[in-house]
């Protein structure tokens, strides 16, 4: 039986879910971690050494300038060692995952940045070691900050998967470009971004919501 519109744009739409957790979870995953090497390795930090946060951040930086059509043309290799092909909702979650880390390592980062310096020293007079400063001061005190970084990452991320569909990734862009555009389907074009645009509100909306009520706590 074929499928119906309808029918289509469900499955793009899990495919772009799909799409935007997978890579969110991986990003936040490896991108607090390296933001916390960054800030502890970084001048005025815990543990300052330069030998290792200079070329940290100048990856991170080289990959946060790369656009991403272009990240996602030049790993392909590294998308199919890991996915095992380089088309599909599977391998578009690579180069999102791998984009969204840098960027998501600077915002960290600097959401960390933003910690009263007197609160961690107050924890080193109290005798507090290095790590927990860390996961007692630093990543406590800058959570609401923490998560409007995650809401930031997941809106572009959304955009990134519409447009990873430019390349057979999957999801609600690839389905706008094949009907909408290629099979001159304005309707189809219509409801993919609505839908990316309520998308996109509603991740919005949730992430204020959580920063407010953390702010507050």
């Amino acid at each position: 039986m074929t499928p119906t519109m309808q029918d289509l744009l469900l499955q793009a739409f899990w495919e772009t879910l799909v799409m935007v957790g997978a890579s969110a979870a991986i990003a936040v995953a490896c991108g607090l971690p390296l933001a916390l090497l960054l800030q502890v390795t970084g001048p005025g930090g815990l543990r300052p050494m330069p030998w290792l946060q200079r070329p940290l951040g100048l990856l991170v930086n080289a990959l946060r300038s790369t656009p991403f059509i272009i990240l996602m043309v030049a790993i392909v290799p590294f998308t199919r060692l890991v996915a095992g092909t380089s088309i599909g909702t599977g391998a578009a979650i690579v180069p999102l995952a791998l984009a969204a880390t840098a960027f998501l390592a600077r915002l960290f980062e600097n959401a960390l940045r933003e910690v009263d310096a007197g609160v961690v020293e107050a924890a080193r007079a109290m005798g507090a070691s290095r790590w927990q400063i860390v996961t007692k001061v630093l990543v406590p005190e800058a959570l609401p900050g923490l998560i409007a970084a995650v809401t930031v990452a997941l809106v572009s991320l959304v955009g990134f998967s519409a447009m990873a569909g430019a390349i057979g990734g999957g999801g609600l862009g690839d389905l706008g470009i094949r009907f909408g555009y290629q099979r001159f389907m304005p309707e189809v074009m219509a409801s993919v971004v609505l839908i990316l645009i309520i998308l996109v509100q509603g991740l919005q909306s949730l992430g204020d919501w959580l920063v407010r009520r953390l702010s507050h706590r």
